[in-house]
C-alpha cells in the first residue's frame, strides 16, 4: 500500500488542488488515465474555439453585404485550421507533462483509478491511500441507445477533432450549445448540416427571446428539425441515414448525411471510479453528491468540476478547486470553511450569433418568487449597433423589484461574452445592484451603451408575454 497526503483524481479543474497541496509540502498523487488538462484543454473549449474563430471570419465577411462590403472567400484549408488546433492543444499538453513529471512530490498514476476499500484506491495494480481526497474525475459524451447508431459509426466532441477531412454533409444529434456551436463551425466550412434536437427548441436552457433569436439565425444557413426524436440509424449506399420522428404529430424526416456527429449530453465519469467502496454516493444519474462545501458523502473526500454534474463549465471547476483548497488546507475549523456561492456563474455559446448570460432568466426568476423588473434593448437601439447592421442583438436584464439587484441578464450577438461579464462584476458587489453602472459614464459610441440601455429601460413583466 503506497501511502499520500491528498489524493487528486483528475487533471481538469484537480490540478489547482495538486498543486495548493505541493505548496504545502505535501505528497500527492495525481490520477489521470487521459491527457492532462481534462476536458477544456483537450476536447472542450480550447479546442473547440479554436475551430470557431475562423468560422466566425467567414460568417463576418458575409455579413459584410449589410455594411455595403462585398467580398468573398478564395479557400478555407481546413486540413490547416485542424493543424492549427491540434499543435497548440499537443503544445499545451506536452508542457504540463514535462512539469508534473519534474514535480517533487507528485507522483501520476496514468492507469484507470477505481475504489477498491475505504480511502482506497487500485489503479494498474498498484494500491494507494490518503486521508484526504479530491474527486475531480469530469464527465464524458452520452451516447443515446438508438438502433444503428454504433453500427453507422458516429462522431462526438472528442473524435471530431480528429477530422482529417471536410464532410460533405452532416447530421448532428442535439441542440444544446455543443450542437449548436459545432452546427455554427461546420456551416461556415461549407458543410451541409442538419441540426436535430428533442427538445421543442434549441438552447432550452436559454431564455425563450433570446433562443429564439439563433433559432432564427441558424435556420438561415442549415436544417434545423426541433422537437424530433431520433429513432434509428441505418447506412444505405455510401451515406448514413437518420429516421427523426416529430413529438408534436408523429411524421417522420430521413435525413441523409456524410458523417454523423452526436452531442446531446454529457454522463458522469464517476461510475469509472467505483465511489460507492468509499462510501461516497452518486444521485440517480450518477453525478457525485456534495454539499455546499464541495464535501461528499464520506469524510475527507471532495468533489468538483463536471464530475458533480451541476454547472459544467471549466471557469467554475477552477473556482470550485479553490473553494477546495481553502477547505482542506487552510481552514482552521467547520466555522471556517468556505460555501461555494453560484448566485452569478456566467457561461456563452459560441455560436451564431453567440450567446451569454449570468444568473437568473425572467422565469427563472419568477419561479424562485422574486418580485421582479425587465429591461430589455436591441443592439440597434444605440448608435455603435446600428453602425455594426446588429439587428439580431438583443439584451435582457432582470433585476429585484425592491433592492434593484441584479438577478440576471442574457444577451445574443456580437461581443455578448464580453457584455455579459461586465454584468457579472457588478453582480459580485457588495450590494449587487447596477447602480455603479448608473453613475458611470459610457463611451460612445460603444455597443456596452447596450447595457445601460436595458437596465434603463426596466418595467413589470407583464407588459411582455415570455413564451
Amino acid at each position: 500500500m503506497e501511502e499520500f497526503d491528498v489524493i487528486v483524481i483528475g487533471s481538469g479543474g484537480g490540478l489547482h488542488v495538486a498543486s495548493a497541496a505541493l505548496k504545502k509540502g505535501m505528497k500527492v498523487a495525481l490520477m489521470e488515465r487521459g491527457p492532462l488538462g481534462g476536458t477544456c484543454l483537450n476536447n472542450g473549449c480550447i479546442p473547440s474555439k479554436m475551430l470557431i474563430h475562423p468560422a466566425d471570419v467567414i460568417r463576418t465577411l458575409e455579413e459584410g453585404r449589410k455594411v455595403g462590403i462585398e467580398g468573398h472567400i478564395d479557400r478555407i484549408d481546413f486540413q490547416k485550421i485542424m493543424e492549427r488546433m491540434r499543435s497548440v492543444i499537443s503544445r499545451s499538453v506536452s508542457g504540463m507533462e514535462e512539469s508534473i513529471r519534474s514535480e517533487e512530490g507528485l507522483t501520476w498514476f496514468r492507469d484507470t483509478a477505481e475504489f477498491v476499500g475505504e480511502y482506497t484506491l487500485r489503479s494498474g495494480g498498484r494500491t494507494l491511500t490518503a486521508p484526504k481526497m479530491v474527486i475531480a474525475s469530469g464527465a464524458r459524451p452520452l451516447i443515446p441507445p438508438i438502433p444503428g447508431l454504433v453500427d453507422a459509426e458516429f462522431m462526438d466532441n472528442v473524435s471530431v477533432l480528429d477530422l482529417e477531412r471536410l464532410p460533405e454533409s452532416l447530421v448532428i444529434m442535439g441542440g444544446g450549445y455543443i450542437g449548436c456551436e459545432y452546427a455554427h463551425f461546420f456551416s461556415a466550412m461549407g458543410t451541409e448540416v442538419t441540426l436535430v434536437g428533442r427538445n421543442p427548441n434549441l438552447l432550452p436552457n436559454e431564455d425563450p427571446e433570446i433562443r429564439e433569436i439563433v433559432e432564427r439565425s441558424l435556420s438561415e444557413r442549415m436544417g434545423v428539425y426541433t422537437g424530433h426524436e431520433i429513432f434509428k440509424v441505418e447506412r444505405e449506399g455510401g451515406k448514413k441515414v437518420v429516421f427523426a420522428r416529430k413529438t408534436a404529430d408523429g411524421s417522420i424526416e430521413k435525413i441523409e448525411a456524410e458523417e454523423i456527429m452526436v452531442a446531446v449530453g454529457r454522463r458522469s465519469n464517476a461510475d469509472l471510479l467505483k465511489p460507492e467502496m468509499t462510501g461516497v454516493e452518486t444521485d440517480k444519474r450518477g453525478w457525485i453528491v456534495v454539499n455546499e462545501r464541495l464535501e461528499t458523502t464520506k469524510p475527507g473526500i471532495w468533489a468538483l468540476g463536471d464530475a458533480t454534474g451541476r454547472f459544467m463549465f471549466r471557469h467554475t471547476a477552477n473556482y470550485e478547486a479553490e473553494v477546495v483548497s481553502h477547505n482542506i488546507f487552510e481552514a482552521t475549523g467547520e466555522d471556517d470553511m468556505k460555501v461555494a456561492d453560484f448566485h452569478a456563474v456566467p457561461h456563452a455559446v459560441f455560436t451564431y450569433p453567440p450567446v451569454a448570460a449570468v444568473g437568473l432568466t425572467e422565469s427563472e426568476a419568477r419561479e424562485s418568487g422574486y418580485e421582479i423588473l425587465v429591461g430589455r434593448a436591441k443592439y440597434t437601439d444605440v448608435a455603435k449597433g446600428v453602425a455594426m447592421a446588429e439587428e439580431d442583438g438583443f439584451v435582457k436584464a432582470v433585476v429585484e423589484e425592491d433592492s434593484m439587484k441584479i438577478l440576471g441578464i442574457s444577451v445574443v450577438g456580437s461581443e455578448a461574452p464580453e457584455l455579459v461579464q461586465q454584468v457579472v462584476y457588478l453582480m459580485n458587489t457588495e450590494y449587487q445592484d447596477f447602480m455603479p453602472l448608473i453613475e458611470s459614464q459610457v463611451i460612445h459610441p460603444t455597443i456596452s451603451e447596450v447595457i445601460a440601455h436595458a437596465f434603463a429601460n426596466l418595467e413589470h413583466p407583464h407588459h411582455h408575454a415570455e413564451e
